[in-house]
């Protein structure tokens, strides 16, 4: 890695001493081995967290159940996490409920959506050659994501529905570790997934399959990762919780400051320590270069975003009610909670305003809108009725939802 280029304020001292010291000083740090992991080991392995009075312990974790169950159980103090993921946990959805904190966005965009060479040798190269073949076929495809709530859940029951496809009734969905998204598609046991980088860009590499959507194609600069801990150990160690937010943050501006950090990051991460793959597999869509395996390559209009002048690191509160919505309009929510204030809850904008403001970051309106694939635009003015308004979906108690 390069040197910081000073990206660190000279003033974060100050952090380190008095009524602002960090009440705990060294924490364990949980991630997944996936290319957007990069701002958490950045931070911990190039001197971001020292300042800060922090020493951040990696471990890397096999699965996000097992990433879970080690944050609920304190054995891991803080760790890279899918945003549903943290409010299926806070909701009670798929596990254990357990008070939730999210502490700032790791990142937007870079996840995919992979198809089976199988598929590929029989022309179900596109969207509309995909839903005629499940629809008019009758095929029964086998898709994996990677957690129930989690964002890949999502953005493949979104795509698929766009497409006319009911993810939970067209096809068949599964769950397995991102790691072992490759492995299981050659071995025919799925005929897609959808996960977060490298593995999209190997199963390409490798022949085994190609990528035909990006999340990105999904929702422009979409939320992605967080940085999740319990509600409790916010509680707790609230100065430990600033203080790893700001070194994070340190961390996620470096990697977003020059095309000569991105490429050393690429670097860093591609080790067995860390993801574990060849640097092949990471650098291209790590600096927005797409191949797709179908002949097809582009430079990303949204790729992989850690930054973004913090536009990528603010927790918006509208963020985590879509995911809510989509949860509801799913069935894995029988009822609409109160979404704003879940949100609230959840999203601990005090301690990232806190942070943001000592290094100088600008801190958007909690709120944003976009327009998804489908041509919904999202604003968060109205999360139950949003969740209703979908032609295809498995809300509970909705007489229409048995007759799609």
């Amino acid at each position: 890695m390069t040197d910081k280029q000073n990206t660190t304020r000279t003033d974060t001292l100050a952090w380190v001493a008095g009524s602002d010291a960090p009440e705990k000083c060294m924490l364990n740090l949980g991630f997944m081995p996936l290319t957007d992991s990069a701002s958490l080991i950045v931070a911990a392995t190039q001197g971001f967290a020292q300042p800060y009075g922090l020493t951040l312990n990696l471990q890397r974790q096999s699965s996000w159940a097992t990433l879970r169950d080690k944050l609920l159980s304190g054995e891991l103090d803080a760790a890279q996490a899918l945003y549903g993921q943290v409010y299926g946990i806070e909701l009670g959805i798929a596990g254990p409920q357990a008070g939730m904190a999210i502490l700032m966005g790791l990142c937007q965009n870079g996840q995919a959506i992979n198809l089976s060479e199988p598929l590929k040798r029989i022309g179900v190269t596109r969207s509309e050659a995909l839903s005629h073949h499940v629809r008019h076929n009758g095929a029964r495809l086998t898709f994996a994501q990677t957690f129930p709530t989690g964002t890949h859940a999502m953005w493949l029951y979104y795509w698929l529905a766009a497409q006319g496809i009911h993810p939970l009734r067209d096809v068949d969905t599964v769950v397995v570790p991102p790691s072992q998204m490759v492995a299981h598609l050659k071995a025919a046991r799925i005929d897609g997934f959808c996960a977060g980088g490298p593995w999209g860009a190997l199963a390409v590499e490798q022949g085994q399959g190609f990528t035909l959507a990006t999340s990105q194609m999904i929702w422009p600069d979409h939320p992605e990762k967080v940085l999740g801990v319990t509600r409790e150990f916010v509680e707790q160690y609230p100065n430990t919780a600033r203080a790893l937010t700001m070194a994070v943050l340190e961390a996620s501006r470096f990697i977003d400051a020059s095309l000569e950090n991105r490429r050393s990051t690429a670097q860093l991460i591609s080790g067995s320590d860390y993801v574990d793959v060849p640097l092949s597999a990471i650098e291209p869509r790590f600096l927005g270069h797409y191949e797709d395996g179908l002949g097809n390559a582009w430079q990303d209009d949204h790729p992989l975003r850690f930054f973004d002048e913090g536009r990528a690191t603010l927790p918006y509160l509208s963020d985590g009610v879509w995911f809510m919505t989509q949860f509801r309009r799913w069935g894995l929510l029988r009822d609409d909670p109160d979404y704003l204030a879940v949100a609230q809850r959840v999203q601990r904008l005090d301690l990232y305003r806190e942070a943001a403001e000592a290094l100088g970051i600008p801190v958007p309106e909690p709120t944003r809108s976009a327009t998804l694939i489908d041509g919904r635009i999202w604003d968060g003015s109205d999360p139950a009725g949003y969740a209703r308004s979908f032609p295809i979906h498995a809300l509970a108690g909705d007489v229409r939802a048995m007759a799609l």
